[in-house]
């Protein structure tokens, strides 16, 4: 079987980040940058499903040169292969359309079993990826797994997957994508025969533009800035005092 996973360089979530100079994006200089979570997940989950009923996973992401150190990572795991998209507009990353548009591609020359993916990216946060690639690819689509099993000779998958006020257990058509959630694995760690390992196996670049797609935003960021700083509150030492500001300061008796 061959499965093939995303991953996207994301900043730290302890990082603390501040708006560009221009406030059009965020300022991600000298920012530490990690493998998004869920997509790691979504590579341990790839390696189990590999281990027990074989096949090949590859690793796929789009992103600046420097990308490819999250793909070594994935590697240094156990994947077998990687795949990047050179594309340095990391403002165009929140852009749905342009990012399927891409994975398409890559789905078509690489012909997987299974797609897993993060539910989400921890920077964008907008959750719709994978819905729209499956869409676009009209294959099923399972979504925030808790478990992830194979019927091979009924050719489908079988998720688990969290709902509101439970789980619920779906099997879908093989091919199909499926999106990690937190409590799907634990991802391991790699090695060092496994890093070594890493260095080794092939990753492949491709020049977005060799893909000939329209990389025109459908959208535009007009501004960006940080929340407003908020007035820290009072503490009122009886009830009339209470009402009192109530009238008074925040008008609403």
């Amino acid at each position: 079987m061959k499965f093939l996973v995303t991953v996207k360089k994301v900043a730290d979530y302890e990082a603390r980040l501040k708006t560009s100079s221009d406030n059009k994006f965020i300022d991600l200089e000298d920012v530490n940058m990690i493998t998004n979570p869920f997509d790691e997940i979504g590579v341990e989950a790839a390696l189990q499903l590999k281990e027990k009923f074989g096949g090949e996973v590859i690793v796929v992401s789009i992103g600046p040169e420097s990308s490819q150190q999250n793909i070594r990572t994935a590697l240094a795991m156990g994947a077998d292969k990687g795949i990047l998209v050179k594309y340095d507009k990391v403002d165009e990353f929140i852009n749905t359309e342009f990012i399927v548009n891409i994975l398409e591609n890559i789905y078509k020359q690489e012909n997987p079993d299974i797609i897993i993916m993060g539910k989400q990216a921890i920077d964008t946060d907008n959750h719709q990826t994978a819905e729209f690639l499956s869409e676009k690819l009209n294959i099923g689509n399972a979504s925030q797994a808790n478990s992830i099993d194979i019927d091979k000779d009924k050719n489908i998958a079988i998720v688990k997957k969290e709902v509101d006020g439970g789980l619920e257990t779906i099997s879908l058509p093989l091919p199909c994508i499926i999106t990690s959630d937190l409590r799907l694995n634990e991802p391991r760690y790699a090695s060092l025969p496994g890093i070594m390992k890493a260095k080794r196996k092939p990753l492949k670049l491709i020049d977005l533009s060799s893909l000939q797609l329209n990389t025109n935003s459908n959208f535009e960021i007009l501004s960006v800035s940080t929340p407003t700083q908020r007035k820290s509150g009072s503490i009122v030492k009886t009830t009339d005092e209470l009402i009192e500001k109530l009238h008074s300061e925040i008008k609403t008796i």
